[in-house]
C-alpha cells in the first residue's frame, strides 16, 4: 500500500497568516506515516526568492517532498532556492520513483500568464518518462486542471491544449490518476479515462458562483488530500481540513 499527501496553493508571501496555515498542514502531515508529500504549485505568492526561502523551511519534512510550480511561481528563484539548481527559465519538470511508483511532476506554467499549457518539450518528456520507467503505477502531476470544473473564474485560466496530454495518458495504462491544484477547492472528475483529483487550497478556499460573496473564503480551514493506493491497484482519496 502506498500512502501520500497532496496539498497545493500555499501562496506564501512572508506574512504570518499564510505561513501559519502552511505550518498547520505540514505539522499534521509530518506526524503521519506517509511515503511522500506532493505540493502542486503556487507555493509562493509573488515568486520572490525570500518567499521560497520561507517555503523551504515550512515545507521541510521527514517525508520526500515533491514540487511543481504554479502560475504564481517564477521558475528561476523556484529552481534556485527550492531545488538548489541554476536559476534558468526552462520548465521545471521532475520525475521521482518512490515505493515502486512514479510521480511525474510537470510544469504547466506559462511565464507571465495565469493559464496553463504543457509545451512540446514537456509533453515529449512526460511520454518518455512513462514509457522508459521500469514500470509500476504512475501519477501525472501539475498545477492547472486540464478540463473545465464548472467554476468560471478558474475555468478561464485552466490548462489548455489538453488533447495532447490526453493522447499521452491514453498510451500508458499504468497512469493511475492525474493530480493538480489551482482551484483552491477539493474536486474529483475524470480526464483521459483516469481520475482527475484536485487538492484543496491551503491559503484559501474558492467560493462557487452560486454561493455569492467574494471569490475566495479566507476563513475556511486549510486542507489537503490523502491518497491511498491499495495493493489491488485501487486508489482511495480522503480530504482533510486542519
Amino acid at each position: 500500500m502506498l500512502v501520500f499527501a497532496h496539498l497545493s496553493d500555499t501562496h506564501l508571501d512572508l506574512g504570518d497568516r499564510s505561513a501559519e496555515r502552511a505550518a498547520r498542514v505540514m505539522d499534521h502531515l509530518n506526524g503521519l506515516p506517509l511515503d511522500a508529500v506532493l505540493v502542486t504549485g503556487d507555493i509562493a505568492d509573488h515568486g520572490e526568492p525570500a518567499e521560497y526561502e520561507q517555503a523551504r523551511k515550512l515545507l521541510a519534512s521527514p517525508h520526500p517532498v515533491l514540487l511543481c510550480p504554479g502560475n504564481h511561481d517564477v521558475r528561476g528563484p523556484f529552481r534556485e532556492v527550492l531545488l538548489d539548481e541554476p536559476p534558468h527559465g526552462n520548465p521545471v519538470n521532475r520525475a521521482h520513483r518512490i515505493a515502486g511508483a512514479t510521480f511525474v511532476m510537470c510544469d504547466s506554467t506559462v511565464p507571465g500568464k495565469d493559464h496553463g499549457f504543457l509545451d512540446d518539450d514537456t509533453i515529449g518528456w512526460l511520454d518518455r518518462q512513462l514509457a522508459d520507467d521500469p514500470g509500476g503505477p504512475a501519477f501525472v502531476c501539475f498545477h492547472h486542471p486540464p478540463v473545465p470544473q464548472g467554476i468560471p473564474y478558474v475555468d478561464g485560466i485552466r490548462q489548455f491544449g489538453e488533447e495532447r496530454l490526453a493522447e499521452v495518458i491514453e498510451r500508458h495504462p499504468r497512469v493511475v490518476a492525474v493530480l493538480c491544484g489551482h482551484n483552491h477547492t477539493a474536486a474529483a472528475t475524470t480526464f483521459a479515462g483516469r481520475p482527475l483529483l484536485v487538492a484543496p487550497g491551503v491559503v484559501s478556499t474558492l467560493v462557487f458562483p452560486w454561493q455569492g460573496g467574494d471569490v475566495a473564503d479566507h476563513g475556511a480551514p486549510p486542507g489537503a488530500a490523502l491518497h491511498v493506493l491499495h495493493d489491488d491497484g485501487r486508489l482511495t482519496t480522503h480530504y482533510r481540513t486542519f
